[in-house]
């Protein structure tokens, strides 16, 4: 048996950037991170000539083509992979809120993939082969950082260039700064869950207009690493995520709604510096940034929603656990 874990990821400024309607035309960038919390695959031998993939539900087929799940059939076929394994998955947080889930399960099956194999994969190709399978393979309207975020981990300023490569920059963040950035950070569940296909639909078809946002928002993730190096400034941190979200909002009405404008307001008015949506928009979790002590009085002014407590992984996805013969 082999287990796979992959962090997922919250992204900090550029977002939108990293979609092929924008990075085609210029350089994309972004400005995100690991936190841990993970998606974790295993991958074991199966007595029987068939393969059985266990997720939300369970699938028994006999041929990769009979399998639904995309991303598992896509992986299997990628890795030359197929009959006599079991493959299940279980992840920290639901599909759906905005920490790149779908990107961190390809990822992570693909490491756990290859560990059965015998193989040891790289960060870089590990992304790379994930984005061939959303994207490519699958067509999925989706950006490439989710991607790179589970595969490499920490705390990184990525490039997105129109020939399609990628360049992985680790932002140098003392250890002290980031315990006291993770302090700051309250991160609130929306209690809605959404496709983000959609709204990234909408915002690909809305790029061409948008290009002076997106430009700006890139230009964020620059000078949001600024303000984390050094002599950090947190205040000027959770004042460019506000500014931002504001900007995100403009893309398309799609990336917020009523519920979660009010919340927004809500932690603004007790103490919350700045913030954003994670993800596509639509749903999922809040982030917000306010000092510690600012943290009681918005959570009992948000009524007391569902937190996930925040910290920074510093490893990308890797095997935690092999045992016995592959049986491959």
């Amino acid at each position: 048996m082999i287990i796979s874990q992959a962090p997922y990821r919250v992204s900090l400024a550029g977002g939108g950037t990293d979609l092929p309607a924008f990075y085609r035309h210029e350089v994309g960038a972004v400005l995100s991170m690991a936190i841990q919390r993970h998606m974790c695959v295993t991958v074991s031998h199966r007595f029987d000539e068939t393969t059985r993939v266990a997720y939300t539900r369970t699938e028994i087929a006999a041929t990769l083509d009979e399998i639904e799940h995309e991303i598992a059939r896509e992986a299997l076929r990628m890795t030359g992979l197929g009959r006599h394994l079991e493959i299940t998955t279980v992840g920290d947080v639901p599909a759906g809120t905005g920490m790149g889930s779908s990107s961190t399960l390809t990822v992570g099956l693909l490491q756990a993939l290859y560990g059965y194999k015998g193989e040891v994969v790289g960060a870089e190709r590990l992304a790379e082969e994930a984005c061939q399978i959303e994207i490519d393979i699958l067509g999925k309207p989706i950006g490439r950082q989710d991607q790179y975020a589970a595969a490499f981990g920490g705390l990184n300023y990525i490039e997105f260039h129109p020939d399609d490569t990628v360049r992985v920059e680790p932002v140098p963040i003392s250890n002290a700064t980031l315990r006291a950035f993770e302090e700051q950070v309250l991160l609130v569940y929306t209690e809605t869950q959404r496709s983000a296909d959609r709204i990234l639909e909408a915002q690909c078809a809305s790029t061409a207009e948008r290009m002076p946002v997106l430009r700006e928002m890139r230009a964020m993730a620059r000078e949001l690493r600024g303000h984390l190096t050094g002599e950090p400034d947190f205040g000027a941190v959770a004042r460019l995520l506000h500014h931002g979200w504001e900007l995100k909002r403009s893309i398309t009405p799609a990336i917020s709604n009523g519920q979660i404008d009010d919340m927004y307001a809500c932690a603004r008015k007790e103490g919350a510096l700045g913030g954003k949506l994670l993800g596509a928009g639509g749903g999922g979790f809040l982030l917000l940034m306010a000092p510690r002590e600012r943290h009681g009085r918005i959570l009992d002014a948000l009524e007391n929603p569902r937190t996930l407590p925040f910290a920074v992984d510093r490893r990308g996805s890797r095997i935690i656990f092999i045992s016995g013969h592959g049986g491959h």
